[in-house]
Protein backbone atom coordinates (compact mmCIF):
# COMPACT_ATOMS: atom_id res chain seq x y z
CA UNK A 1 0.00 0.00 0.00
CA UNK A 2 1.08 3.62 -1.06
CA UNK A 3 2.09 5.74 1.87
CA UNK A 4 2.06 9.58 1.87
CA UNK A 5 4.53 9.83 4.79
CA UNK A 6 7.24 7.53 2.67
CA UNK A 7 7.43 10.81 0.65
CA UNK A 8 7.66 12.93 3.58
CA UNK A 9 11.49 14.64 4.27
CA UNK A 10 13.33 12.95 6.74
CA UNK A 11 13.31 14.59 10.42
CA UNK A 12 16.75 14.81 10.17
CA UNK A 13 16.51 16.80 7.29
CA UNK A 14 13.45 18.69 8.77
CA UNK A 15 16.07 19.51 11.94
CA UNK A 16 18.61 20.82 9.69
CA UNK A 17 16.60 22.81 7.61
CA UNK A 18 15.28 24.60 11.13
CA UNK A 19 18.58 24.93 12.17
CA UNK A 20 19.32 26.91 9.09
CA UNK A 21 16.43 29.24 8.93
CA UNK A 22 17.73 30.07 13.14
CA UNK A 23 20.78 30.83 11.99
CA UNK A 24 19.62 32.65 8.79
CA UNK A 25 17.56 34.72 10.71
CA UNK A 26 20.09 35.52 13.66
CA UNK A 27 21.96 36.59 10.42
CA UNK A 28 19.62 39.27 9.59
CA UNK A 29 20.10 40.83 13.18
CA UNK A 30 22.07 43.63 13.29
CA UNK A 31 22.34 45.80 16.55
CA UNK A 32 21.85 49.30 14.00
CA UNK A 33 18.66 47.93 12.51
CA UNK A 34 15.55 49.56 13.53
CA UNK A 35 13.87 48.74 16.57
CA UNK A 36 10.82 47.30 15.41
CA UNK A 37 13.05 45.43 12.57
CA UNK A 38 15.00 43.84 15.54
CA UNK A 39 11.77 42.88 17.22
CA UNK A 40 9.94 41.27 14.56
CA UNK A 41 13.30 39.39 13.73
CA UNK A 42 13.80 38.43 17.43
CA UNK A 43 9.58 36.99 17.45
CA UNK A 44 10.86 35.41 14.48
CA UNK A 45 13.50 33.80 15.71
CA UNK A 46 12.14 32.69 19.77
CA UNK A 47 8.35 31.29 17.53
CA UNK A 48 10.63 29.23 15.39
CA UNK A 49 12.83 27.80 18.37
CA UNK A 50 9.57 27.14 20.74
CA UNK A 51 8.32 24.96 17.62
CA UNK A 52 11.71 23.62 17.09
CA UNK A 53 12.49 22.29 20.73
CA UNK A 54 8.85 21.22 21.19
CA UNK A 55 9.20 19.08 17.93
CA UNK A 56 12.17 17.44 19.10
CA UNK A 57 11.25 16.80 22.47
CA UNK A 58 8.01 15.21 21.53
CA UNK A 59 9.26 13.17 18.75
CA UNK A 60 12.60 12.87 17.64
CA UNK A 61 14.56 12.61 21.34
CA UNK A 62 11.70 9.73 22.21
CA UNK A 63 12.74 7.95 19.06
CA UNK A 64 16.57 8.11 19.47
CA UNK A 65 16.42 7.66 23.25
CA UNK A 66 14.66 4.09 22.40
CA UNK A 67 17.50 3.47 20.02
CA UNK A 68 20.57 4.69 22.94
CA UNK A 69 19.33 5.27 26.04
CA UNK A 70 22.23 7.18 27.67
CA UNK A 71 23.00 9.54 24.71
CA UNK A 72 24.45 12.46 26.39
CA UNK A 73 23.68 14.95 23.63
CA UNK A 74 19.96 13.82 24.35
CA UNK A 75 20.69 14.37 27.68
CA UNK A 76 22.00 18.22 27.77
CA UNK A 77 19.95 19.21 24.90
CA UNK A 78 16.63 19.41 27.22
CA UNK A 79 18.47 21.52 29.66
CA UNK A 80 19.91 23.54 26.90
CA UNK A 81 16.24 23.88 25.71
CA UNK A 82 14.81 25.18 29.05
CA UNK A 83 17.60 27.52 28.98
CA UNK A 84 16.75 28.88 25.68
CA UNK A 85 13.08 29.25 26.78
CA UNK A 86 14.26 31.21 29.88
CA UNK A 87 16.31 33.47 27.30
CA UNK A 88 13.39 33.50 25.10
CA UNK A 89 11.10 34.87 27.82
CA UNK A 90 13.41 37.72 28.22
CA UNK A 91 14.07 38.50 25.56
CA UNK A 92 10.27 39.18 24.46
CA UNK A 93 9.82 41.40 27.19
CA UNK A 94 13.13 43.68 26.96
CA UNK A 95 12.30 46.64 24.32
CA UNK A 96 14.55 46.56 21.40
CA UNK A 97 16.05 49.87 22.33
CA UNK A 98 17.79 48.53 25.17
CA UNK A 99 21.34 47.43 24.91
CA UNK A 100 20.20 44.23 26.83
CA UNK A 101 17.99 42.95 23.98
CA UNK A 102 20.84 42.81 21.77
CA UNK A 103 22.95 40.95 24.62
CA UNK A 104 19.70 38.71 24.99
CA UNK A 105 19.74 38.24 20.89
CA UNK A 106 23.69 37.39 21.28
CA UNK A 107 23.57 35.06 24.04
CA UNK A 108 20.25 33.25 22.25
CA UNK A 109 22.54 33.02 19.31
CA UNK A 110 25.79 31.78 20.89
CA UNK A 111 23.50 28.76 22.87
CA UNK A 112 21.67 27.58 19.74
CA UNK A 113 24.67 27.23 17.51
CA UNK A 114 27.01 25.34 20.48
CA UNK A 115 23.43 23.30 20.51
CA UNK A 116 22.95 23.05 16.23
CA UNK A 117 26.83 21.44 16.31
CA UNK A 118 26.12 19.02 18.52
CA UNK A 119 23.12 17.66 17.01
CA UNK A 120 24.40 18.01 13.47
CA UNK A 121 28.06 16.09 14.40
CA UNK A 122 26.34 13.43 16.62
CA UNK A 123 22.79 13.15 16.63
CA UNK A 124 21.61 13.68 13.59
CA UNK A 125 24.51 11.16 12.10
CA UNK A 126 23.76 8.56 14.91
CA UNK A 127 19.58 8.76 13.83
CA UNK A 128 20.82 8.13 10.24
CA UNK A 129 23.12 5.33 10.83
CA UNK A 130 20.34 3.24 13.53
CA UNK A 131 17.13 4.23 11.59
CA UNK A 132 16.28 2.61 8.81
CA UNK A 133 15.57 5.38 5.76
CA UNK A 134 11.56 4.32 6.32
CA UNK A 135 11.23 5.35 9.48
CA UNK A 136 13.23 8.36 9.13
CA UNK A 137 10.15 9.84 6.34
CA UNK A 138 7.44 8.61 9.17
CA UNK A 139 9.24 10.64 11.80
CA UNK A 140 9.33 13.37 9.54
CA UNK A 141 5.83 12.95 8.63
CA UNK A 142 4.69 13.12 11.86
CA UNK A 143 6.94 16.05 12.33
CA UNK A 144 5.59 17.87 9.95
CA UNK A 145 1.94 17.62 10.80
CA UNK A 146 2.57 18.33 14.65
CA UNK A 147 4.19 21.39 13.48
CA UNK A 148 1.32 22.56 11.75
CA UNK A 149 -0.37 21.89 14.75
CA UNK A 150 1.68 24.21 16.29
CA UNK A 151 1.98 26.91 13.71
CA UNK A 152 -1.83 27.23 13.15
CA UNK A 153 -2.66 29.41 15.88
CA UNK A 154 0.37 31.80 15.18
CA UNK A 155 -0.38 32.65 11.60
CA UNK A 156 -0.59 35.86 11.76
CA UNK A 157 2.08 36.60 13.84
CA UNK A 158 4.20 34.84 11.85
CA UNK A 159 3.57 35.76 8.47
CA UNK A 160 3.87 39.85 9.95
CA UNK A 161 6.98 39.24 11.48
CA UNK A 162 8.38 37.67 8.85
CA UNK A 163 7.14 40.82 6.56
CA UNK A 164 8.66 42.85 8.98
CA UNK A 165 11.97 41.55 10.01
CA UNK A 166 13.07 40.12 6.49
CA UNK A 167 11.38 43.19 4.54
CA UNK A 168 14.96 43.38 2.53
CA UNK A 169 14.51 40.03 1.51
CA UNK A 170 11.65 39.15 -0.97
CA UNK A 171 12.37 35.43 -1.14
CA UNK A 172 11.88 35.33 2.42
CA UNK A 173 8.47 36.83 3.42
CA UNK A 174 7.16 35.07 0.19
CA UNK A 175 8.66 31.79 1.92
CA UNK A 176 7.85 32.69 5.51
CA UNK A 177 3.76 33.73 4.33
CA UNK A 178 3.61 31.00 2.29
CA UNK A 179 4.67 28.52 4.61
CA UNK A 180 2.72 29.75 7.26
CA UNK A 181 -0.59 29.92 4.95
CA UNK A 182 -0.01 26.16 4.13
CA UNK A 183 0.47 25.27 7.18
CA UNK A 184 -3.37 27.14 8.70
CA UNK A 185 -4.95 25.58 5.51
CA UNK A 186 -3.77 21.42 6.10
CA UNK A 187 -4.25 22.07 10.31
CA UNK A 188 -7.92 23.67 9.26
CA UNK A 189 -8.38 20.80 6.99
CA UNK A 190 -7.37 18.18 9.65
CA UNK A 191 -9.31 19.79 11.76
CA UNK A 192 -12.53 19.36 9.64
CA UNK A 193 -11.71 15.98 8.39
CA UNK A 194 -11.57 14.95 12.51
CA UNK A 195 -14.99 16.97 12.99
CA UNK A 196 -16.23 15.31 9.71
Amino acid sequence: MFSLKKLSPTITDMIRFDHSHALLTFHQYKAATRPTVKKALAETVCTALEIHATLEEEIFYPAVRLLNPEEEVIRKSVPEHDEMRRIIAELRITDPKEVRHDELMHDLMRDVMHHVADEESVLLPEAENMLPAERLSELGADMASRRMALMAPKTGSIVANTAIGFSGSTTAIVMGIAGALLAAKAFSKKSADKTA
